[in-house]
């Protein structure tokens, strides 16, 4: 028999190599390089072509029908899952500590199970007492959520297998849970993985809806084996700030629908409200005309949210060294913004200090932000409002060309039903909607020619 030749495995991009080493030369994590168990060099050389068991091929055009799907009772939950939950499915939420993410998920377990279907809720990191005040807090303390508090997946699974499976199984969190199959605390690369593997299976098995709790990294991102992403059919990330009131619920990946789907809350003393219009909340009073402000509609998967774009240049004396701040965008889109705007149309923000701002705590990614930010610019410098019934949105390039963007209508109609009447956006998109006027623009100078008064 010949000898196993020892494997080592990253467990973040699975990069292997024949010795250990405290950091992966591929991907550059730490301490994520573990031994697994080698393939002889006989089974490496064996043929796998025969002694298997026939699968079933079938095309690309056979019938398929679309999954079924069980509401929460949260109109903006289901916006983001894709209009619900699906039996059967894998879903992982994440956010930061204190978010809200548990009392979200107990506030739609609550309604889950109030109309009559099976909802078990596992904590792992709080006692059942822990829960019961939050949902008596909540007013929701005679919703017939069965509710559990343990670690060991072979007990929440032995438990669960014992009669009718539950409609809804929520898990709180993953990184507490522990499976006697593999050696490790809880919270390790390996118990991760192996206990989500293990409570996806019986999902799958039973047509559960199991929706897992992920801890997060200090940069935002999911904590554990990012293999954990994969495993689950859908992604959700719970954002926002402490200090502001709004949480946004936001799909990265969803199997089952679209993703980039946002639902939007408000935190309350009485738990997460729904936030039907979400406009409202990222739009400041607009019955005086400032300098530095505009109006941006975004667009959140197929949601267009209007947020308003603060700009603030101050001169400096002669030698200061001028800063530049941005809160809700990329810094580094707001110096190319600087630059074309000093090069192709003849602002000079050299002995300025910019600041910028997306109001509300919003953050944006969208590039068509660009145009309504250098709007914002130059009406700070010259100090010549926007005015305040005007949208604008378009991509800048470097050459000051404004280059269209997608979902136009989409865009202009929500716009006019807010209230504004007209649009500034690029020469090529410049096809309006009903209820809001349109003016086109080829490049950035002529915008700025126009707002300026130059000839």
């Amino acid at each position: 028999m010949a000898k196993a030749k020892r494997k080592f495995v990253c467990q973040q991009c699975g990069t292997a190599s024949g010795r250990w080493q405290g950091q992966c030369d591929d991907c550059g994590e730490w301490n994520s390089i573990v031994e697994e168990a080698a393939e002889t060099v006989f089974s490496a050389r064996h043929d796998l072509q025969g002694g298997g068991r026939a699968i079933t091929l079938v095309g690309l055009d056979s019938k398929v029908e679309l999954p079924p799907r069980t509401s929460t009772g949260i109109a903006e939950f289901d916006r983001a899952l894709g209009g619900g939950i699906v039996p059967g499915s894998a879903t992982l939420i994440g956010g930061d500590p204190g978010i809200g993410k548990s009392t979200l998920l107990l506030q739609a377990a609550a309604r889950v199970a109030a109309r009559g279907l099976t909802v078990a809720y596992i904590s792992g990191e709080e006692a059942s007492d822990q829960v019961r005040l939050r949902a008596q807090r909540l007013g929701l303390g005679n919703a017939p959520v069965q509710l559990a508090s343990a670690t060991s997946v072979r007990d929440i699974l032995t438990t669960l297998s014992d009669g009718v499976p539950p409609a809804l199984l929520i898990i709180d969190s993953i990184q507490t849970m522990h499976s006697d199959l593999i050696e490790g605390a809880p919270g390790t690369v390996s118990q991760v993985r192996a206990s989500s593997q293990e409570l996806i299976k019986f999902a799958k098995q039973r047509g559960t809806a199991l929706i897992l709790v992920g801890h997060v990294t200090k940069d935002g991102s999911i904590a554990g084996p990012r293999v954990l992403e994969h495993m689950v059919d859908t992604v959700l990330a719970f954002e926002g700030e402490r200090s502001h009131q709004y949480r946004i619920l936001r799909a990265i990946k969803n199997r089952f629908g679209g993703t980039d789907e946002i639902g939007v809350f408000s935190m309350v003393a009485e738990g997460l409200e729904e936030v039907a219009n979400p406009s409202a909340l990222f739009l400041t009073n607009r019955d005086e005309t400032v300098t530095g402000a505009t109006v941006f509609p975004a667009l959140e998967g197929t949601r267009p949210v209007l947020v308003e774009i603060q700009a603030l240049v101050v001169r400096l004396s002669s030698g200061a060294t001028p800063r530049r701040a941005v809160v809700g965008w990329d810094s580094g889109r707001l110096a190319m913004i600087l630059a074309v705007l000093e090069a192709r149309c003849g602002l000079s923000f050299s002995t300025c200090e910019v600041y910028l701002n997306v109001a509300g705590g919003y953050r944006l990614s969208d590039p068509a932000a660009d145009l309504a930010v250098a709007a914002a610019l130059m009406s700070a410098l010259s100090e010549r409002p926007v005015p305040a019934d005007v949208v604008l949105f378009g991509e800048v390039a470097l050459s000051s060309e404004i280059r269209p963007v997608s979902h136009t209508p989409l865009r202009l109609r929500e716009s006019a039903k807010l209230g504004f009447n007209r649009a500034f956006v690029p020469a090529s998109g410049a096809d309006g909607v009903k209820g809001i006027s349109v003016s086109g623009f080829r490049t950035l100078a002529q915008l700025v020619d126009q707002m300026l008064g130059r000839g």
